[in-house]
């Protein structure tokens, strides 16, 4: 497996940094000229179905979240789930893409692509196994559409291949896309004050909108659950919302279990209502359609396919952090598993000015830090036993509370079987320190406390690291720590990653 899929993950991320740098030094921007300057991306969903070896086709949706590096060249992340066709529900795969596409007569436009990354899951672990092999992936495919300016349609010849596993063939998807451009400043400007003149600004070269980032703990009650888990299933949710007008919203969602059942999963996306009571209560009315589960002999999600209705109450803290509790029904229409759900979340408000009434005039220029890795286990140990490497594609977002405190957010899986099985993953949330980035200096370097869920439970991630700045919106990225669990079975190992760190800056008012 590993000389297929982790030289692919490789190349994907040496792509990214050529591409990264060459565009980062051609979109460069002399500060005394403009602090901010437009960027551009799209979403892109796809579907196909893919004929299985002596069981039903799996039928996955593909999402993938890609950024403009050039003027016909995309890279990104993303992944795949099953909807409606037989019991794969709680397979999911994730991946780093390279897209390429350009117009070729009119608005009608040519593309192409390169993904690799892993994932697992099935009706069992025997049926994962078969499924997904040892759970890394390539993806190439090729294919037409067309523009409509808000939104592209086409089709593609794709060709999906887990290594050692069923899944393995060539055939027909159907995509859609949707473009969407926003502003993005210096990493050097992380902390400066904005002016009315960067609003202005802002406003000109931005899509319009407020964005929210919510982390979130959930907690399902199984309803009469027909599998063999009937416990209560804990959930740790990350969610991004995007509002199209001042009070409806899109948003997309990935949760993750971290008791009562380790690694559930599930991706949802949808639309959402705010109604404002006061400048300090609010509430939140969304559906969520997506796929999600673990294995239907565990949890019974059947193909896949969840809708998930659910209100929330949010009472502003300041400016931009709310506090919320939520309720809600998760259901899976394919198989037998209802849940009621009730959580509580911290709601981030990335606002323009003025969107939601909240905030004033002057705010101040937000640093992010997207960091594209592969991280390797090694030394693992688990119930006093060494195991083998775990070799893992992860993304961390980092959102920078000040020059030296830095929040941390990453999500890992693996593309090599672990204990013989496919589908390792890591979740996890924590918090950051760091020396002051300085324009001068090609180091930063940071240090690191993550909490989270691998597929045996709790675990605390911890570590030290060093970004090497190539220019102020790229750096190389490498990091190494150790990683512990807390629940019984003493799961433990030291970790080393190595990847591409994207710098920018975000206005926020």
């Amino acid at each position: 497996m590993a000389s297929i899929t982790k030289p692919a993950v490789n190349l994907l991320i040496a792509l990214s940094i050529a591409l990264a740098t060459t565009h980062s030094h051609a979109q460069e921007i002399a500060p005394e000229q403009a602090r901010l300057r437009k960027a551009e991306g799209m979403i892109m969903l796809d579907y196909e179905s893919i004929p299985v070896p002596d069981s039903q086709s799996i039928d996955l949706m593909g999402f993938h979240l890609v950024n403009k590096v050039t003027d016909w060249i995309y890279l990104g992340i993303g992944g795949y789930a099953p909807l409606v066709k037989g019991e794969y529900g709680g397979f999911m795969a994730l991946d780093v893409t390279a897209h390429a596409q350009r117009k070729v007569l009119g608005d009608l436009f040519v593309n192409a692509g390169l993904s690799a990354g892993g994932g697992g899951g099935g009706k069992s672990v025997e049926q994962s196994r078969a499924l997904s092999g040892t759970g890394g992936f390539i993806k190439n495919y090729v294919g037409l559409g067309y523009d409509f300016k808000d939104f592209s349609i086409g089709t593609n010849y794709a060709k999906m291949k887990f290594t050692n596993s069923a899944i393995d063939h060539a055939q027909l998807n159907a995509y859609v896309q949707f473009p969407f451009s926003y502003s993005i400043g210096s990493y050097a400007n992380s902390g400066s004050k904005t002016s009315a003149d960067e609003q202005a600004l802002w406003e000109s070269i931005s899509d319009s909108g407020e964005n929210i980032l919510t982390l979130g703990l959930d907690n399902f009650f199984q309803i009469k659950p027909e599998a063999s888990n009937k416990s209560i299933i804990n959930v740790a949710d990350l969610q991004f919302s995007h509002f199209m007008t001042n009070n409806t919203y899109w948003f997309a969602d990935i949760g993750i279990g971290y008791k009562g059942l380790p690694l559930y999963n599930h991706i949802l996306g949808g639309l959402g209502y705010r109604y404002t009571v006061s400048p300090q209560l609010a509430l939140y009315a969304q559906l969520g359609v997506g796929s999600g589960g673990y294995s239907p002999e565990i949890i019974n999600t059947g193909s896949g396919l969840l809708l998930y209705p659910k209100a929330s109450a949010e009472y502003m803290l300041n400016n931009h952090f709310g506090l919320a509790l939520s309720g809600g029904y998760l259901e899976a229409p394919k198989g037998s598993s209802k849940n009621y759900t009730f959580g509580a979340a911290m709601n981030y408000h990335i606002n323009p000015a003025n969107s939601s009434g909240r905030t004033g005039n002057v705010g101040g220029f937000n640093g992010y830090r997207f960091n594209l890795f592969q991280q390797s286990e090694f030394a693992v140990k688990f119930r006093g036993k060494e195991r083998s490497d775990i070799n893992m594609l992860s993304v961390q977002v980092d959102n920078l509370i000040n020059d030296n405190i830095y929040i941390p957010i990453q999500a890992s899986v693996a593309y090599n079987a672990y204990l013989s099985y496919p589908g390792y993953g890591e979740f996890l949330g924590g918090v950051g320190v760091q020396n002051k980035n300085d324009k001068d200096d090609h180091l930063q370097g940071f240090g690191q406390v993550l909490v989270g869920t691998n597929v045996h439970g709790l675990i605390v991630k911890y570590g030290l690291g060093l970004n090497y700045r190539v220019n102020d919106h790229l750096a190389i990225y490498g990091l190494l720590g150790q990683t512990i669990g807390l629940d019984n079975d003493k799961f433990k190992s030291n970790y080393a990653g190595l990847g591409l760190t994207s710098r920018f800056s975000v206005p926020n008012w």
